[in-house]
């Protein structure tokens, strides 16, 4: 399996009463699939995979399996608190097609969590899933970080097959890269550090700005490949304020609402998420208008 380039990390839409829009979903992916993204992943942080109940997480997956474009690659988000509800999981996403799992760190009783527990938890997962997994680092949101040992020590199992490392931290991408087998992907989950990234040896990024801003995320990667490293920091720059405005200060419906503008299908979130104020809906237009002129109002 070679896992590179750019993935969105997809939104879950809502209608207006918060169930989830199966149509606005499979609008979403017809969209995307006329962009040179790399495919999609789904059920990750961005899709409010944790407001969902399991009927909506399998409708959701089947959903972007129906809609994608063949040549995407699919990765289904199966993470769970326990060992055992994330082999569940997985081997639901590969009964509904998905070719690989992406599994985040359990977290909730982190304090008494040490490097063997995720040892332990990812190799029964990998030992049970009939599909490869990868790693997911995302401390932001789970207050823990897959240190360079640990993420090594799994790298060496055969279905374990890279990571999307969200923590922003390039000597740690730098080091998985440095020591792990030739053949683990390690991608960035920041579009803040995308150039960075590529530039120690990472394959990708799975980035939530990419559900709103797929064209320039996917040129900012062509631009490494090619070797126009000046441009490729230039863009790099613009993405990194973009980021920060959009996903970093006003999270998921920041996200949706950058969609929105650009008319796809983002909408609301599911609460406890609040809605955006004015104020921050005109920044983020602002932001996006500059990206991208020609973008749709709402």
């Amino acid at each position: 399996m070679d896992i590179h380039g750019i993935f969105p990390a997809l939104v879950t839409p809502f209608d207006s009463n918060e169930s989830v829009s199966l149509s606005a979903v499979k609008e979403n992916i017809r969209r995307y699939n006329l962009t040179s993204v790399a495919g999609y992943v789904a059920l990750g942080s961005t899709g409010e995979s944790v407001m969902l109940s399991r009927e909506e997480s399998d409708s959701v997956l089947a959903a972007v399996k129906e809609a994608a474009a063949p040549e995407k690659l699919l990765i289904a988000g199966t993470g769970a608190e326990s060992t055992s509800e994330t082999i569940a999981r997985t081997k639901r996403a590969a009964v509904l097609g998905y070719p690989a799992a992406l599994v985040k760190t359990p977290y909730y009783y982190k304090p008494v969590y040490r490097a063997e527990t995720y040892i332990r938890h990812y190799r029964a997962v990998a030992d049970a899933s009939p599909i490869p997994i990868l790693l997911y680092s995302v401390p932001q949101f789970t207050g823990i970080a897959l240190e360079t040992p640990e993420i090594l020590a799994l790298a060496a199992h055969p279905n374990i097959v890279g990571i999307k490392d969200s923590s922003g931290n390039i000597q740690r991408v730098g080091e998985i890269v440095g020591s792990a087998r030739p053949d683990f992907h390690v991608l960035t989950g920041g579009a803040a550090v995308i150039y960075p990234a590529l530039a120690v040896g990472a394959r990708g990024a799975i980035l939530a700005l990419a559900a709103a801003l797929p064209e320039k995320c996917v040129e900012l990667f062509e631009l490494v490949q090619r070797g126009r490293h000046e441009q490729a920091r230039e863009l790099q720059h613009l993405l990194v304020h973009a980021s920060k405005r959009i996903v970093s200060e006003n999270g998921i419906p920041g996200v949706k609402y950058a969609m929105d503008v650009r008319g796809y299908q983002g909408g609301v979130s599911r609460l406890p998420l609040l809605p955006l104020t004015e104020e921050k809906k005109q920044s983020i237009s602002s932001v996006v208008s500059q990206l991208h002129p020609a973008a749709a109002r709402v």
